[in-house]
């Protein structure tokens, strides 16, 4: 095992969402649209994101500091997006936001 350390002092943005199926080509052109919007973004340090077969998602975006995470949830675009995804995709969503104290990471083969 190694220690990462990479995003110590970073900040996480946890999205947990319930889809409600519909619109599944509309959802993935704005989902798409928004990974690249958020990348481009300044103090943008990643996202790591999972869905299940229910329609259960959590997405964690990982900010520079917490001015750019607010930065991103104010964004005009991205600020619409989620007005869209009230509207038509999701039944239900939660954020929480929290600071990074500890991070590791293990693959197999790491000594």
């Amino acid at each position: 095992m190694r220690d990462g350390g990479e995003r110590i002092g970073q900040v996480v943005v946890t999205f947990v969402s319930h889809r409600n199926g519909r619109d599944e080509p509309g959802y993935a052109a704005a989902a798409a649209r928004m990974d690249a919007l958020a990348a481009a973004q300044p103090g943008y340090r990643g996202v790591d994101s999972v869905r299940d077969a229910d329609g259960l998602g959590i997405t964690l975006s990982y900010w520079a500091d917490e001015a750019s995470a607010i930065a991103w949830r104010d964004h005009p675009e991205h600020a619409a997006t989620r007005e869209q995804g009230r509207e038509r995709w999701y039944d239900d969503f939660a954020v929480t936001v929290a600071s990074v104290t500890r991070d590791y990471r293990w693959r197999l083969g790491d000594v």
